[in-house]
């Protein structure tokens, strides 16, 4: 193949894909993998649970934290036309974030606090060192755990529908300390929303409007927003959840529910839907060096940096929950740093959604890989069909 797979691996791919929906996994599948202009796409099973129409190469989901790479482009974008520093403070268009207090421990409680040491910057937000984020430690058990639920900021899964807007969002942040010292630590989540509202402030425009502008049409990603339109709900899988102790499929979210109408808060970190071709074009983008056929989103040097590990090894302390041994971090996504199975391949650039998404670019092998289903992860580590597809996509090179 022109490509450079095999065709009996990629049968393989096919019966393990389809293994998962039979056994109930997960109601429904998209996987496609691509390289050297050859591209292979597997569907399996239904868009809801119980059956009812089949999932097609278009169907539609919930990318949950896919989404944060396709905010750092945004980002770079406007760093490129000079209207972000990368190392200048955000306070001036992010003026919550400004003369910010620190816990002096992060397990202390909220008043015992000391002063940032200096201005929280885009580059601490694109990297998640802004010195906010989920505290892995006690799970729910400290005083910061407590303020978060208070303002209902890291709540888990993103629940679009009860969001409130960038403004208020962003004044809640403001009113708790920050956990670490900006540029201290890696802490996940919140620096994606936070550089969504920092680029719709800079951009002047809201930031589903600059992302449909300047990515996802000139990509052709028709299907990639905030929430899916009355025409593309056929298409638009239901998604679910596992009950803790069963392990059965519980309802999360219907096609008709919290994605149905557009957000009060673009979530930057987690609000996306989309499909495999669109994902496939963000992917072919990143791996042609900012630029797909005749449109250049990006510079290359401009994808170097955010496809380059940015953390030094005592920054990701406390994370190793979220952020893999051998993985490090870019701009907005996660970049392999050593041989560690299969698809760690160094350099290896990418993230996955929580909801049960993943997308990852493979520079040295020239690859792209999307899998999307509609189950949730239970854990961090992921679930079965999500390692065995990966697994799949890279045995089945032939070269």
């Amino acid at each position: 193949m022109a490509g450079g797979f095999s065709a009996a691996r990629l049968e393989r791919m096919r019966r393990v894909m389809e293994g998962h929906v039979e056994r109930g996994g997960v109601p429904g599948l998209v996987a496609l993998v691509s390289r050297r202009g050859e591209t292979h796409v597997i569907t399996a099973g239904t868009l809801a649970a119980g059956g009812g129409e089949a999932v097609r190469r278009d169907s539609i989901f919930r990318i949950a934290s896919v989404t944060k790479p396709v905010t750092a482009v945004a980002a770079m974008i406007l760093v490129e036309e000079c209207r972000i520093r990368l190392d200048d403070p955000v306070d001036e268009l992010l003026p919550e974030l400004a003369d910010r207090r620190v816990l002096k421990r992060h397990d202390g409680p909220l008043d015992e606090t000391e002063p940032a040491r200096r201005p929280i910057t885009p580059r601490d937000l694109l990297t998640f060192r802004l010195g906010i984020g989920h505290v892995m430690d006690r799970w729910g058990q400290l005083p910061i755990h407590q303020a978060f639920r208070e303002i209902n900021v890291l709540q888990g899964p993103p629940r679009p529908g009860t969001s409130v807007p960038p403004d208020e969002w962003m004044r809640r942040i403001g009113g708790v300390p920050l956990v670490h010292q900006p540029g201290e630590r890696w802490l996940y989540d919140v620096g994606s929303d936070v550089l969504g509202v920092l680029v719709a402030r800079a951009a002047g425009q809201p930031l589903d409007a600059f992302l449909r502008e300047r990515i996802f049409r000139p990509l052709g990603m028709k299907d990639t927003g905030f929430s899916v339109p009355a025409a593309g709900l056929p298409r638009f899988a239901t998604q679910y959840s596992l009950e803790n102790e069963s392990g059965a499929l519980q309802l999360y979210d219907p096609p008709d529910g919290e994605w149905n109408r557009p957000p009060a808060f673009p979530s930057g970190s987690g609000g996306l839907v989309s499909t495999a071709d669109d994902l496939l074009a963000l992917g072919r983008m990143m791996l042609g060096g900012g630029r797909l056929g005749g449109e250049r989103i990006l510079s290359r040097p401009a994808v170097e940096v955010m496809t380059t590990d940015q953390l030094e090894p005592g920054q990701k302390a406390g994370s190793e929950m979220v952020l893999h041994d051998g993985y490090g971090w870019g701009f907005g996504m996660a970049v392999a740093t050593r041989r560690t199975d299969l698809s760690a391949v160094p350099g290896r650039f990418g993230w996955d959604g929580g909801l049960g998404t993943s997308w990852h670019c493979d520079p040295a092998n020239d690859l792209v890989g999307v899998l999307l289903t509609q189950v949730a992860w239970t854990n961090p580590l992921g679930p079965p069909v999500w390692s065995d597809f990966w697994t799949c996509a890279y045995q089945a090179l032939d070269d």
